[in-house]
């Protein structure tokens, strides 16, 4: 049997600088949430995942950390790629998952079936990589909290509907709670579990 080489290919070409500096753009975006960020390193995830959240996936997830996958990337060569490349074990319980991803398109589950940590070890929970259509033409969000001054305006295409209401019930879980990036191309977000999240009034 031929070996597969959508698993044992797409990685970085360089690791170590690539991941420095995916990590390095996540941090950041992370640090201020709405502000885009761009993710220069290449990946080649099997898809449907893309290339940026492909990206995201080599430099974050390790053996210890359980990914849990949308069921199309389940069935898709993702699984094995996240294990050959980055150690990383696929789990179908959302509670056990560090790291989720979901592709465009997706239906995006409810925060709270993931891991939330606790008081104690609030970083004992997981963060969601969501790929969307764009971080234009959706509906205007305004985002305020830690890491923004003032306010941000942003308006994702490819959210689902009852996206606000997620976010206030993650926000209000604080310390407790997911923390998400956006992905849209080779761009992405970040909205830490201490932004608040409102619809921009007409």
């Amino acid at each position: 049997m031929m070996p597969d080489a959508q698993i044992f290919s797409g990685a970085f070409a360089e690791p170590v600088f690539a991941a420095q500096s995916v990590f390095r753009t996540v941090m950041d975006c992370m640090a201020r949430p709405g502000t885009i960020g761009t993710i220069a390193a290449a990946a080649r995830p099997p898809q449907p995942l893309g290339a940026a959240a492909g990206a995201i996936a080599l430099t974050l997830c390790d053996h210890d950390t359980p990914v849990w996958l949308t069921p199309q990337l389940s069935k898709s060569k993702l699984p094995g790629w996240l294990a050959f490349h980055a150690g990383a074990a696929v789990t179908v319980e959302k509670q056990d998952a560090r790291f989720a991803f979901v592709e465009k398109g997706a239906v995006v589950p409810g925060f709270g079936l993931f891991a939330q940590g606790t008081q104690e070890y609030p970083d004992r929970s997981a963060t969601l990589v969501v790929e969307i259509e764009s971080f234009e033409g959706g509906r205007p969000l305004v985002l305020t909290g830690p890491g923004i001054r003032d306010e941000a305006v942003v308006a994702p295409q490819g959210l689902p509907e009852t996206f606000v209401a997620l976010a206030g019930a993650n926000r209000a879980m604080f310390p407790r709670g997911v923390d998400l990036i956006l992905v849209a191309g080779d761009r992405i977000l970040c909205l830490p579990r201490t932004t608040v999240i409102n619809n921009r009034e007409a």
